[in-house]
């Protein structure tokens, strides 16, 4: 059976002795556990982007990441489920052996092309975009990390399984496109925070801003609804926890990593969760959330599967 938007997402509650001390509650929204091979969010990123492409006629996805990229490691999957031969454009050179991300993309049908880094920073201009289209011929195009409106449409549908009385729902941020679908899915009256995993994140800010303007044109082309006002007022972004930048990590972040496991039997990786979590128990230590408020953190998994196995 096919992956379903459908398919429901197990809701875990944390017991701690922080958050019993400051009377909060904290769920867990394990997509993780959902579609692992599937990378968590990133199938709902993916899931309208593949629709389309299915409907233009297209056999074969050509999207772009880093040699570590969960969006890579999940559309070489999904390209096999649902039939799809997969292009990834890695940013940097070839290092052989492949580490677990790209050997397993490989294994799986997906066809692996380099960009220095130079050109990397050029792969939305019209003269990469052709060069690729002359080497692949064409191709349905996904942009790095999956974001764009369809995949705001795929998390939006996120939203259907928070528990009640969500206060304040949190999630890694990386191109913004999971926040995005968060914040036009749920209710005006919770909270959406993001995490930024990146050093500098606050672009993200504008990125978010940008998405939603290009969801909601997205709905309608004929009955194009106004910006609710109240959408770009209901969400922040945090940029203290990135650890210096992407991927790049601390003891302190990896043993925070080590005892939330011991505690809660939760696995977290070191570029995303991990970051959300200490970030989100950071925030509760310095009392950040009003007493009796009921987070939902978004656990969106990762290439946790590979190391794992």
């Amino acid at each position: 059976m096919l992956p379903s938007l459908n398919t429901p997402i197990p809701c875990q509650l944390l017991e701690d002795e922080l958050l019993q001390k400051r009377n909060l509650k904290l769920s867990v929204l394990r997509t993780d556990l959902v579609f692992p091979m599937l990378s968590g969010n990133k199938f709902y990123k993916l899931f309208y982007n593949l629709q389309q492409a299915k409907q233009e006629g297209f056999s074969k996805i050509l999207t772009f990441g880093g040699a570590f990229s969960n969006h890579i490691f999940a559309t070489a999957n999904a390209g096999k489920i649902f039939d799809f031969q997969t292009i990834g454009i890695i940013r940097g050179e070839e290092h052989l052996p492949l580490n677990p991300v790209l050997s397993h993309a490989k294994k799986v049908g997906m066809q692996i092309y380099y960009l220095n880094r130079t050109a990397y920073r050029q792969k939305n201009s019209p003269e990469i975009l052709a060069q690729l289209q002359k080497e692949f011929g064409n191709f349905f195009l996904i942009p790095e990390g999956g974001s764009n409106a369809n995949a705001v449409q795929g998390c939006a549908e996120i939203s259907q399984h928070f528990p009640p009385q969500t206060d304040f729902i949190c999630c890694a941020c990386g191109t913004g496109g999971t926040l995005t679908g968060l914040i036009v899915g749920s209710p005006l009256s919770s909270q959406k925070i993001g995490f930024s995993v990146l050093k500098g994140g606050d672009f993200l800010r504008d990125e978010v801003k940008k998405f939603i303007r290009s969801y909601q044109k997205s709905l309608s082309s004929n009955n194009s609804k106004e910006i609710n006002e109240k959408l770009i007022q209901n969400w922040s972004i945090q940029t203290d926890y990135h650890f210096g930048g992407y991927a790049k990590q601390t003891p302190d972040l990896l043993n925070f990593i080590d005892e939330f496991y011991q505690k809660h039997q939760i696995p977290l990786d070191p570029i995303y969760t991990g970051k959300l979590f200490y970030g989100i128990f950071d925030l509760i230590e310095k009392d950040f959330f009003p007493k009796k408020a009921h987070i939902v953190a978004i656990h969106t998994g990762g290439v946790i599967p590979l190391y794992s196995r």
